[in-house]
């Protein structure tokens, strides 16, 4: 019997008002977070070079340019976001959907370099601390943990629905445990003159964000190796798959993501050796909907007959 190809995507068909897509953005939201995320972090970049400049405080300069990298990567998010819109054409047929999760992976490794600059600056003031008037560095980190919380609160709601959405909040929520960490060591320094508390939080702050980075950075990376999304395990999507009715046996299947939100699925369903054309297509059509409540959104499926040889070695 021949191969009844298709390889329409039929993401929109006629189900849509179920909420089949469980992890929506809010992309006008979103790029508002992102602006005001921008401006407000480049403001307090100022603010921390110039006092840091003036009292010649170390912890205030390296945050400055951990706050400016902080800043390089909203933007760099800015941008994939806006990338997303651009409609697909012949050499990009998914259009540049795949740069958001690039620079997921960029932004990791910003986070990255930024701990390694902590942990040496910390390492070193740890042997020989100098004197730091411990109320400035409090009130300017003050400042820091405000912005940077009310920052992360703007994309709290979304941060589950796009990996670059999530990046930002880590990144900002990162930053405000950052200048908790330096109000608590400038309270210390004026109190206790006890200089080397400082490096010590560093050292405390930069774990902390490794913790939280090394997840971003193992997702994106599997992401941009065309690994199967976290949210979706090829067992679950299989058993669904051969329970719809007149579905033999599901096979040769790839999931991987196109975008930080939107994953697509390639496989060969099998069924059997009599079934009519028709059905054939109305159980591609029943797949597509089960795989929409699973969270993939675009699906080429190939249908096969039991007798066929499947020339695949995962048969």
């Amino acid at each position: 019997m021949e191969h009844a190809h298709s390889h329409q995507h039929d993401h929109n068909h006629g189900h849509s008002h179920h909420g089949h897509h469980h992890h929506t953005v809010d992309v006008k939201q979103v790029n508002q977070a992102f602006i005001i995320g921008i401006i407000l972090n480049f403001l307090f970049v100022v603010i921390e070079a110039i006092v840091g400049l003036s009292i010649g405080s170390l912890s205030l300069l390296s945050d400055a340019g951990h706050n400016l990298a902080d800043v390089a990567s909203l933007s760099m998010s800015l941008i994939a976001l806006r990338l997303l819109k651009v409609k697909a054409n012949d050499k990009y047929t998914y259009g540049y959907k795949k740069t958001t999760i690039l620079v997921a992976l960029f932004n990791a490794a910003i986070l990255l370099i930024s701990i390694g600059a902590i942990g040496y600056e910390a390492v070193h003031k740890l042997f020989s601390p100098e004197p730091l008037p411990g109320k400035t560095i409090s009130i300017v980190a003050g400042i820091g943990i405000l912005i940077n919380t009310i920052t992360a609160l703007l994309f709290f709601r979304s941060k589950d629905s796009d990996l670059n959405v999530k990046s930002a909040f880590i990144h900002l929520m990162a930053d405000a445990i950052v200048s908790a960490g330096l109000v608590v060591g400038g309270i210390i320094i004026f109190y206790t003159h006890l200089y080397w508390l400082d490096a010590l939080l560093s050292l405390i702050v930069a774990a902390l964000i490794l913790f939280s980075t090394w997840r971003l950075l193992k997702d994106s990376l599997r992401l941009s190796l065309d690994g199967v999304p976290e949210d979706i395990h090829i067992d679950q999507v299989k058993n669904e798959i051969i329970k719809v009715d007149g579905v033999r046996g599901f096979h040769h299947i790839h999931i991987w993501a196109i975008s930080t939100t939107e994953n697509a699925l390639t496989g060969h369903i099998v069924v059997a050796k009599d079934t009519p054309m028709n059905s054939m297509e109305h159980i591609r059509h029943e797949a597509k909907h089960v795989l929409q409540h699973l969270n993939i959104h675009h699906a080429t499926l190939e249908m096969e007959t039991e007798d066929e040889p499947c020339g695949e070695p995962d048969c």
